[in-house]
């Protein structure tokens, strides 16, 4: 069985962070292993507090895994501290783990700081270059390109500017567009609202298309469409097909969210059954 490990922080409504990946993983017929890097206070409707982990002990969490189990793709996903940003990086390179997916989550939807400055800068020093994706949201490529991103153009541009950070590729997801994402090449003409996901690999661009689901259950989308890409590097896909899946199936997801909560929702993570069967 292909196995993937996720390293983040824990949410105790379930909707994201570790449990979202796990989540995922085995909707796609994965083994799931975790590593915590933080404990949240939060909930749909939002983040509370947040307590991160020693960096000694998140790097303990990931050797005691990684010395057990045959890891096939790394899931990277709120980190916390520059100093767990540091060692996840030193104990990926130490132990040479496949397949890095990065989330560099920085910010949470309503609006709490998860990762600091000091953080922000580590995570792009030390471990995009590790990174065979990294998965910002708009907001997230704003902030690491430091471009405003109001077009397709500024998107490729953001993620031209990301890429020269050392991964390997980006993908620049578009459920947080403004602008009218229609005009995309990867969208026929009158055709209805869409989201298009950008995925750029150091030569080339591909856009990724799937119809805008109307909802507030949105909660976990980053997280889960990560670990769903993870997921398919996991089981041997190629970069491009592992995105248009994980696309598809987070719009599904969302379109069949239990509704439940006081905020925005969680996902039904196992709306299409174990994927892999």
């Amino acid at each position: 069985m292909r196995t993937a490990l996720t390293i983040a922080g824990s949410d105790p409504g379930g909707g994201a962070g570790i449990q979202a990946d796990l989540k995922t993983f085995g909707a796609f017929g994965v083994y799931g292993a975790s590593a915590i890097t933080a404990i949240t206070v939060q909930s749909t409707k939002g983040v509370e507090a947040v307590a991160p982990l020693s960096a000694d002990l998140v790097t303990a969490q990931i050797e005691a895994v990684a010395a057990d189990l045959a890891i096939h793709a790394t899931k990277i996903g709120m980190l916390g501290t520059a100093a767990i940003v540091e060692a996840v990086a030193a104990v990926i390179a130490e132990l040479d783990l496949p397949l890095v997916v990065v989330d560099p989550v920085l910010v949470s939807s309503s609006g709490e700081r998860l990762l600091d400055a000091d953080g922000v800068q580590t995570l792009c020093l030390e471990l995009f270059p590790r990174a065979r994706v990294v998965t910002p949201n708009i907001p997230e490529a704003e902030a690491l390109s430091g471009l405003r991103i109001a077009s397709n153009d500024d998107a490729r541009e953001a993620a031209r500017r990301i890429h020269a950070m050392g991964p390997a590729a980006v993908v620049i997801t578009g459920g947080h567009a403004q602008w009218d994402d229609r005009r995309s090449e990867a969208v026929s003409e009158g055709s209805g609202p869409r989201v298009v996901d950008l995925l750029f690999d150091g030569r080339e661009f591909h856009e990724f298309c799937v119809a805008r689901v109307d909802s507030r259950q949105t909660h976990g989308t980053g997280c889960t469409l990560a670990a769903a890409v993870a997921a398919g590097l996991a089981l041997g896909q190629e970069l491009p097909d592992a995105v248009a899946r994980a696309q598809q199936y987070v719009a599904g997801a969302i379109a069949h969210a239990p509704g439940i909560g006081h905020g925005r929702g969680p996902l039904d993570h196992f709306w299409g059954g174990i994927l892999n069967r």
